[in-house]
């Protein structure tokens, strides 16, 4: 049932059998107890219980239908997008709106929207835009960001919480087990205080854009782009998906330790090595291709 004026009380009844003989008594009570401007647009669930006072209280109060979108964790900023798009309750101000042109319209000109938006469960209630949903999902991953800063672990090779961000995505991308994102948050953390390589797969993959196809090649590792941790040191210039917060919290507590190196296990997990000589070993066991750094 859609409310957006009290007129539409009555309008919408025919459509509500369990209350249609109600109708007489809803406009009466409505009006006799001065209510009409106090009744919230929006939408509202009838069930067969539902009685006339309810109904009526339940507009008062605002109590509209809740709808729901997931964003996932290791998304890209992309598949949100198109989430948004594909989402019946969700109305469309962005649909022609370049990446840049979303950053503007919600005050971070500039910016790059990579990573800039938390994953999580939303609610909220039909009618909402595109633009007000990203609002939200930004200052989110604000408040997130700034909550893992602040207690990040000493002598982190991270210069400022954007490089947390980033380093949060790659490991996100990275980890198949959340017991192991402070593991894989500490080999990385490592490569980066001693100048090695990253060379982390999701990197080249997110660089490569709509030239991956699914198979990661030999070739795709020694062409450079911004992202090929391969070929350049340092973490990529931005975020590569939305990291979740157990990926942010490792990023800034990576676990201790020496390995420098891990491979895929084929099962989610990894092995870790503290030389090139033991991974060379793990990766000939689990015969992983591009496993891990």
């Amino acid at each position: 049932m859609c409310i957006r004026d009290s007129g539409d009380i009555a309008r919408e009844l025919p459509e509500q059998p369990v209350l249609l003989r109600s109708a007489p008594y809803l406009e009466a009570y409505v009006r006799l107890n001065g209510l009409a401007a106090r009744l919230k647009a929006g939408e509202y669930a009838i069930t067969p219980d539902t009685t006339p006072r309810a109904l009526i209280d339940r507009i008062v109060a605002g109590r509209v239908i809740q709808h729901t979108l997931v964003v996932l964790e290791g998304w890209t900023f992309q598949q949100l997008r198109q989430a948004l798009v594909a989402h019946p309750k969700i109305v469309q101000t962005l649909r022609e709106a370049s990446d840049a042109e979303i950053m503007a319209r919600l005050g971070r000109t500039g910016e790059h929207p990579e990573g800039r938006f938390f994953p999580d469960t939303y609610h909220f209630p039909s009618g909402t835009t595109d633009e007000a949903f990203l609002r939200r999902a930004l200052l989110a991953m604000d408040r997130q960001l700034e909550q893992a800063w602040s207690h990040r672990a000493p002598g982190l090779p991270l210069k400022d919480p954007y490089q947390a961000l980033i380093l949060a995505s790659i490991v996100e991308k990275e980890t198949g087990l959340a017991a192991e994102r402070p593991a894989v948050a500490g080999v990385f953390a490592r490569r980066l205080q001693k100048g090695m390589l990253l060379q982390t797969d999701p990197t080249v993959i997110y660089g490569l854009g709509p030239a991956f196809d699914g198979n990661l090649r030999r070739r795709d590792l020694s062409t450079d782009t911004p992202y090929n941790t391969y070929t350049r040191k340092g973490l990529p210039p931005t975020p590569i998906a939305l990291p979740g917060a157990a990926a942010l919290a490792a990023a800034v507590n990576p676990a201790s330790g020496d390995a420098l190196y891990f491979v895929a296990t084929g099962n989610g997990g990894h092995i870790f090595s503290a030389t090139l000589a033991e991974h060379g070993r793990a990766v000939r066991q689990y015969q992983s291709k591009g496993g891990g750094p």
